[in-house]
């Protein structure tokens, strides 16, 4: 009873940072914000591997692996990330904190099991000044930014198809609204231009995963995995203002809404392309676990066209992962420390996202505890995570973090009839 009470306290306090931006990236400019990274805090520290699965964890990436859970699961996840944006000649430092997923999982019979829960899909959160000098020779100031997101309710179901043969489907809500606003402010003048932009977007998509575990003779298992995120398919409900101000007292003086209904641009789609991930990986049960991952993304094929923005366009897209886990002895009586489950991953990211003709690319390195909670199968999870994304060059941000992750898993029996003697 006070686990779960305990828990519940624990979502309650979380739920509150989703009303906060979720990302302090510049790049989140670009099509719908910072994609999340949408897996658990064990797997996120395994190099966002979604190829393990076990029985008393919940896994976010691949459906397949609730054939595997045996327990009711309870599962929550925060991160802090600090932050430095580094530019040819100036450096900045910021951080922010999130909720990253709730979640629940619960056995539906002996080889079939369900969960649901939320998360976010992709945060929107910058502020980019630039400076420059018109033809006149007059100063002139633009001010970029954004807030916003998108967040998901998702619902997934998995089974034991057939002996080391999981298969799993979920389906994805998608949710919330992407902000943009351009201040602009000449040297000299009396007034400054604003212009914001609000997309209001829902839609949905599927998963559907495969996990093939069959065993390689007494001790080890060979692990393979198959996950397919089809097309998410969003509308996007669009309202555009442009108005003027005072430059000396910020005051509106005129503002007027765009009619896109005339442009076609009031109600547009907004269509992200299929991800398609293969895993394959070799381990001893409950001892340790290596393996890889490559996902990819034909990203090319995607447009915002309420949004045009110069510079930028979107190629094919791809991810590499390598991850790994090692328990000392998990049924150590005198050591709490080789109960542990250590984790360490490295990931390498092609975005897809080309801005002044670079590619935006991203690399991390993780590593994290595992640590047991009890006499039961629940487990506190701490994570750490340092990377680097984008370049200086071409008048480029590069990104530069450092994040902490803390992660509850929760075990408890549904359904279970008690007996007295």
């Amino acid at each position: 009873m006070i686990r779960k009470l305990g828990f519940a306290i624990i979502c309650l306090a979380a739920s509150g940072l989703y009303a906060q931006d979720g990302t302090v990236s510049p790049y989140s400019y670009f099509g719908v914000g910072d994609l999340r990274a949408g897996s658990t805090i064990e797997n996120q520290m395994m190099g966002g591997l979604s190829l393990y699965t076990d029985s008393i964890h919940i896994s976010l990436k691949n459906p397949a692996g609730y054939g595997k859970l045996r327990l009711t699961t309870y599962t929550a996840g925060l991160s802090h990330k600090e932050i430095s944006l580094n530019s040819f000649s100036e450096q900045e430092k910021t951080s922010v904190t999130n909720l990253e997923y709730l979640a629940i999982g619960f056995p539906l019979s002996p080889k079939i099991s369900a969960g649901l829960g939320l998360r976010p899909f992709s945060s929107v959160g910058y502020d980019v000044l630039q400076e420059t000098t018109n033809s006149n020779g007059d100063d002139v100031t633009n001010l970029y930014s954004g807030s916003g997101g998108i967040n998901q309710v998702f619902l997934s179901i998995g089974f034991e198809a057939a002996k080391n043969l999981n298969l799993g489907a979920s389906v994805n809500y998608n949710f919330g609204s992407l902000e943009n606003e351009t201040v602009q402010q000449i040297d000299g003048l009396q007034f400054g231009t604003r212009e914001t932009q609000e997309s209001k977007v829902g839609g949905y998509d599927f998963v559907y995963g495969l996990t093939y575990t069959p065993r390689i003779g007494k001790k080890y298992t060979l692990f393979t995995s198959a996950v397919i995120n089809t097309q998410v398919n969003l509308i996007s409900e669009n309202e555009q203002t442009i108005g003027s101000f005072s430059q000396a007292t910020e005051a509106t003086i005129e503002e007027l809404d765009v009619n896109l209904q005339e442009q076609g641009l009031k109600n547009t789609e907004l269509k992200i392309p299929t991800i398609a991930t293969f895993g394959l990986g070799f381990g001893e049960d409950k001892k340790w676990f290596l393996g890889a991952e490559y996902s990819f993304q034909q990203l090319s094929s995607f447009e915002n066209r309420f949004l045009k923005i110069q510079n930028q366009e979107y190629t094919d897209a791809s991810s590499y992962a390598l991850g790994a886990f090692y328990i000392p002895d998990y049924t150590s009586f005198g050591s709490y420390f080789k109960r542990v489950t250590y984790r360490a991953g490295l990931r390498y990211d092609f975005s897809g996202v080309v801005v002044n003709e670079k590619e935006i690319q991203n690399f991390g390195i993780t590593f994290g505890l595992g640590l047991p909670l009890g006499g039961n199968f629940s487990n506190l999870n701490l994570g750490f995570e340092w990377g680097k994304r984008g370049t200086t060059a071409a008048d480029l941000i590069e990104e530069k973090y450092f994040r902490v992750n803390i992660g509850l898993s929760f075990n408890d029996r549904w359904f279970q009839k008690r007996k007295i003697n």
